[in-house]
């Protein structure tokens, strides 16, 4: 048998090479979708199980949890308009060929943003969707069928944008869509998709994109929203000095005060990138339990800087980790971004200040903790059974010799095995039911057709 069907049989994860929890040497138990015990170095299980699992080969994490992404991007990736160039120039150049996006190729992308980030240990797959274009009304039901599909947790935000050039934000008019449109949106599909039980394996939550391009009653009336379904808020916020210019030019505010007038500073809300605000703001949001998402890899592409992590943390915030769109990105790889995350801030704090464990609670704890989730994030009785397992067989983890620390310092970026809700999703570095190379053609085909400059 490859796992578990959800009906309450017990698997015993034994004897792992290493496994980022406390008290779990010998493994752990998995009963239908949770974990249920850790089973202590030479222990053995406290009741019988159906099913063992082998893993002493594997280094066992808790499934990643990505918490910013723009799965659209993965069609415009080093496109040609846009390296080399910072975020407003970049935006500005890609705005004029997004409006391209079809539904079939946006469906593509979502399944192959999905399928990387599977395949890169993540079992929650945070996406920030803010195109719109005619025609497209209907993605967050692509993405949720999509994640559907693939057995991957999803969380998806119904991102927007209502402010055009014309109105003297970023985006061209074909982009953008009115409020009430947007909001009218927005309820229909946190009524269909949003469930914000524990354990739940969709959630819906509200994202305005960004101060530079929409209005300001939208980010009031999607606090409100979100108070009345119950679901979190998201936005970009804090990610260069072009957006602090922005807002002082165009509101007389800097973004943290923006974010305080809309109704925004409060543990429902968490923010992608953080990495220009000055202390004051840093206490501001800590104690209002604002979550930021850090975007190491997006933030270094587009030389934006880097995260406030640790005055965040050490404020109250909650921290976790984004891959970010794939354009900035270049791929969906939050493996990847664990490492880098752990460089940056290196070179940011220091050597002893951060450590491949710190990196590793941002991608797992801290990003759930920025989704409201208690449910995962961590390898603990009661928990999600959700799991990334990577062998240390390559010849980059040759000579590793404390196995956590060697997959981050050594590079891993693909799992072994996968598994969600107790569930193998991803087997011998494989996703099941998922033809990759066909995938990868299909999508190849259409980013050239509908992007390409030629």
């Amino acid at each position: 048998m490859n796992g578990h069907d959800g009906t309450g049989r017990r698997l015993w994860i034994k004897t792992p090479l290493a496994i980022l929890a406390k008290d779990a040497g010998g493994g752990i138990v998995v009963e239908g979708k949770r974990i249920v015990e850790r089973v202590v170095s030479g222990g053995q299980p406290a009741g019988p199980v159906d099913e063992t699992f082998d893993a002493s080969r594997h280094v066992v994490i808790p499934g990643l949890v990505n918490t910013h992404h723009h799965f659209f991007q993965t069609l415009t990736r080093a496109h040609p308009l846009a390296i080399n160039k910072p975020l407003f120039p970049w935006l500005k150049s890609l705005y004029t060929i997004w409006h391209r996006l079809t539904p079939e190729a946006f469906r593509l992308a979502s399944r192959l943003a999905y399928a990387e980030l599977l395949l890169s240990g993540c079992t929650t797959a945070g996406d920030h969707h803010y195109l719109f274009p005619k025609g497209l009304e209907s993605s967050v039901d692509i993405q949720v069928e999509e994640a559907k599909a693939l057995g991957i947790r999803a969380f998806v935000t119904r991102g927007s944008m209502s402010l055009s050039e014309r109105d003297g934000g970023l985006p061209p008019d074909s982009l953008v869509q009115d409020d009430d449109t947007i909001l009218s949106d927005s309820e229909r599909v946190l009524s269909l998709f949003h469930d914000p039980s524990p354990g739940a394996m969709v959630q819906i939550g509200l994202a305005p994109c960004s101060p530079f391009n929409v209005t300001k009653r939208l980010m009031r009336e999607s606090a409100a929203l979100a108070d009345r379904y119950d679901c979190r808020l998201h936005t970009h916020l804090g990610e260069t000095l072009d957006e602090d210019a922005y807002c002082l030019e165009a509101f007389g505010q800097r973004p943290v005060d923006y974010l305080e007038e809309v109704g925004w500073m409060s543990s429902r809300a968490w923010l992608a990138h953080g990495i220009h605000f000055n202390d004051e703001e840093v206490v501001r949001l800590g104690k209002a339990g604002v979550g930021v998402c850090h975007c190491p890899t997006s933030n270094m592409t587009l030389a934006s800087g880097c995260c406030r992590t640790c005055e965040l943390e050490a404020a109250g915030s909650p921290v976790g980790l984004g891959v970010d769109g794939s354009a900035s990105n270049d791929n969906s790889n939050l493996m990847e971004g664990v490492r880098h995350a752990l460089m940056l801030n290196r070179l940011t704090y220091g050597a002893e200040k951060v450590t491949h464990l710190d990196a590793l609670r941002w991608a797992t704890e801290g990003s759930a903790a920025c989704l409201g989730r208690s449910d995962i994030g961590r390898i603990e009785e009661g928990r999600e059974a959700d799991l990334a397992l990577f062998t240390l067989d390559e010849l980059r983890f040759s000579g590793g010799h404390d196995p956590l620390a060697t997959l981050v310092l050594c590079g891993a970026y693909r799992a072994d095995r996968v598994m969600v809700a107790g569930q193998w999703r991803v087997i011998d570095g494989h996703p099941l039911g998922l033809d990759t190379g066909k995938l990868r053609e299909e999508h190849t085909r259409l980013a050239h057709d509908l992007f390409g400059t030629s």
